[in-house]
């Protein structure tokens, strides 16, 4: 067991650690990840057919989500725009902007948060915005829809990795998590409309690329083997979790992970997430690693994409989403622990 534990560290040490001081494993991350799954796999004596049966099946809903709204969102996209122009004619800014990104963050636990996040790239395109309150904004939406993804398990890997570690249904996350991250969305949507707005000349960041159907299948199939790698990593990582993990108090766990600020939630919810837990420590679990991943651009799928989109450097992004976090994670931590 020993043994077992020293090989799941290190793994574990590579898989936080790799994506950082390495452009190719930043760049191939789902290969990295798969591979890594594989060796956790192995090194832990679980690699079975059962297993592999779970790392093929369990990405099959999300995977065959993203595509489909990937589709939608290509035949629909240059229809975004105008209507969006006729919402302004109609709308006051700010109300729309609170009700958009409310929308956004409660439909990408169904459209998923990939095409949450290129619509919401869409949609701040063509406000054309100066670029500081662009991405203002983009980092308020991007937590929101963040937190909205999680409440079904195809919304985003780090759900469905969630609810397939549990053994839950699909309604699981929202019952455990709906009554915490709604009222939540919300609050992020109003606070939207309390930012400045100043309009630029000329669009600045307007999105230039086409959507293709091979960028919507490529996109499915990263989806999937990223899914993939993570149910074996998770698998693979169980005789840490049981050591070191379910012992701890929920309102240390909810701390410790804000270290997804820096590294995707969805690879730390395979590695922390164990149906050994109870539900006040998964709920602090996933909260905590739902707000921290909003605070930089690593930390999440949906700011990984509109910071590439629309130009948002990692020093912006850290100036409106740290604050933002952390606050989040007061708020939340008296709410679940104090209150």
């Amino acid at each position: 067991m020993d043994f077992v534990i020293i090989a799941d560290l290190v793994i574990l040490l590579l898989v936080l650690t790799l994506p950082l001081v390495s452009h190719w494993v930043e760049q191939n991350l789902e290969a990295f990840l798969f591979v890594m799954g594989v060796a956790s796999a192995i090194a832990a004596g679980v690699l079975s057919w059962p297993l592999i049966r779970d790392a093929l099946t369990h990405p099959i809903p999300i995977t065959l989500a993203v595509f489909a709204s990937g589709l939608v969102f290509k035949w629909t996209r240059r229809y975004i725009g105008d209507a969006l122009v006729r919402l302004r004619l109609i709308i006051p800014m700010r109300v729309m902007l609170a009700v958009l990104v409310v929308a956004l963050a409660l439909l990408s636990s169904v459209i998923t948060v990939i095409i949450a996040s290129l619509v919401l790239v869409e949609l701040i395109s063509a406000l054309r915005f100066e670029k500081e309150d662009e991405s203002r904004l983009v980092v308020i939406a991007c937590m929101a829809i963040g937190l909205g993804a999680a409440l079904t398990p195809i919304g985003e890997p780090l759900s469905t990795i969630a609810t397939a570690k549990l053994h839950e249904d699909f309604w699981f996350l929202m019952r455990l998590l709906g009554p915490w991250i709604i009222p939540g969305i919300v609050l992020l949507g109003v606070w939207t409309a309390f930012q400045p707005l100043r309009y630029a000349g000329e669009s600045l960041t307007e999105a230039k690329e086409q959507e293709t159907y091979g960028g919507v299948v490529v996109r499915a199939v990263r989806v999937y083997l990223f899914v993939m790698a993570l149910t074996l990593l998770g698998e693979g990582f169980k005789p840490v979790i049981d050591r070191f993990v379910i012992q701890l108090d929920a309102r240390i766990l909810y701390w410790i992970n804000m270290v997804s600020a820096i590294l995707d939630n969805a690879t730390l919810t395979a590695a922390e997430i164990s149906p050994e837990m109870t539900l006040i420590q998964v709920r602090a679990v996933l909260m905590g690693l739902l707000i921290s991943g909003g605070m930089l651009i690593p930390g999440n799928i949906p700011n990984i994409i509109s910071a590439n989109k629309l130009g948002i450097r990692s020093r912006t992004w850290a100036r409106w989403g740290v604050p933002l976090g952390l606050a989040l994670l007061v708020l939340y931590f008296v709410i679940l622990f104090v209150i």
